[in-house]
């Protein structure tokens, strides 16, 4: 298997920093907000001991410092006694004045802090209810904004990462196309020259008629490299009759131990097609499954009409594809084959998806049974059925 299973290191480093730095950061934010906690209710506990002191005080008690401690309080605040309100503090108006609100929200603060008791009498206490302050409210959120931003930069990576790539690929696909059509039609010309000369000399009519016939599978594949080389054009065509020519072009000449059966509708199914890398999709398909049957067993296509796509499955009885290998089987380079460059699968998804603006997928594989692939094309709807 010639398929580089192990990323570049650097990039899983990378992650591994970050992920890290996340880590140490949110540990961070959650110990600075214990931290903060504590600190509030220290404060809490010396609003209750102030709290306490006026409930105790006579004439001769100095209270100026246990007032400024109440007075300077920011902290939302419920005194309870007997579970009756005695007192508010630093709660909206609207709530205070609303006796259903702010029973509500003294239920509310029961759930943020434990309260604090306040012994005022022998056997009689009162209970100090807290909320959270305004920088406690604001830290609560940081870290769910902290993931938020890590997620959308991730997202920003593996978006780049992922058009680098395939701005890569269609550099190497576009140029490797070229070359190939270009090469093959050096030699491909001279071969048109030499058949004519045959012909003229009357040459074995029975050879002149196959080598004819090599040259113009020549041709066919010449024409194949220089349309992925550039933007294809699409025309109107039937997804039926295209894809039955390409099957019975392999079906004659793999006839023997493999079973060929096709199935479709009996009417045309009309989808913005280019024939030529139609049946450059189909071959890679079936030569696939054969390989994959090596030679024996049973391959089916079928076309199913939809409203708005047909779909075209491709059945095979061969040796399956393993459930770890199905999300690599379309990389550029993967090949289970001792012989091979792995291009003939990503071949196929870009001829499907990116210039037909279709879809390509594993449906089903199951190991020494078969494989089924997908195909759907979006169909060529006639608007005058809504007019």
């Amino acid at each position: 298997m010639r398929y580089t299973e192990n990323r570049p290191i650097i990039r899983w480093f990378i992650i591994s920093i970050s992920f890290g730095l996340t880590m140490v950061i949110l540990w961070n934010t959650y110990l600075f907000f214990q931290y903060f906690k504590e600190e509030e209710r220290h404060k809490m506990e010396y609003w209750a001991q102030a709290q306490k002191t006026i409930n105790e005080a006579d004439m001769n008690t100095d209270i100026d410092l246990p007032f400024k401690i109440l007075e300077n309080a920011t902290i939302p605040i419920i005194l309870v006694q007997d579970r009756k309100i005695l007192k508010t503090a630093n709660i909206d108006e609207a709530v205070t004045n609303n006796p259903e609100a702010l029973y509500k929200y003294w239920q509310k603060l029961k759930g943020e802090n434990e309260p604090i008791s306040i012994a005022w009498d022998e056997g009689k206490f009162q209970y100090l209810y807290y909320g959270n302050s305004p920088l406690i409210n604001t830290l609560k959120y940081y870290p769910i904004a902290l993931l938020l931003i890590i997620f959308l930069f991730a997202g920003l990576i593996f978006n780049y990462y992922q058009s680098t790539k395939m701005a890569t690929q269609n550099k190497l696909w576009a140029g490797m196309a070229k070359e190939t059509a270009h090469q093959i039609g050096t030699p491909l010309s001279s071969l048109l020259g030499w058949l004519e000369w045959m012909k003229a000399d009357q040459y074995n009519p029975e050879a002149v008629v196959e080598i004819e016939k090599d040259i113009q599978r020549l041709q066919t594949i010449t024409d194949r490299f220089s349309k992925i080389g550039s933007e294809p054009k699409l025309d109107k065509h039937d997804l039926i009759l295209e894809t039955e020519q390409s099957y019975d072009y392999l079906k004659r000449r793999y006839a023997g131990q493999i079973e060929f059966n096709f199935s479709a509708p009996d009417y045309p199914v009309f989808v913005q097609l280019n024939n030529v890398l139609h049946s450059w999709t189909i071959e890679n398909l079936v030569k696939n499954a054969i390989d994959a049957m090596k030679g024996r067993g049973t391959m089916n296509i079928e076309i199913i009409d939809d409203p708005l796509k047909a779909t075209i499955l491709v059945h095979d009885t061969g040796k399956g594809i393993p459930k770890k290998m199905l999300n690599k089987i379309f990389e550029l380079g993967y090949t289970s084959k001792k012989r091979g460059w792995g291009l003939g699968l990503s071949l196929t998804r870009r001829i499907v998806e990116e210039y037909h603006k279709g879809r390509i997928e594993v449906a089903h594989s199951e190991l020494n049974k078969g494989t089924t692939f997908r195909l759907v094309f979006p169909k060529i709807i006639d608007t005058s059925l809504f007019e």
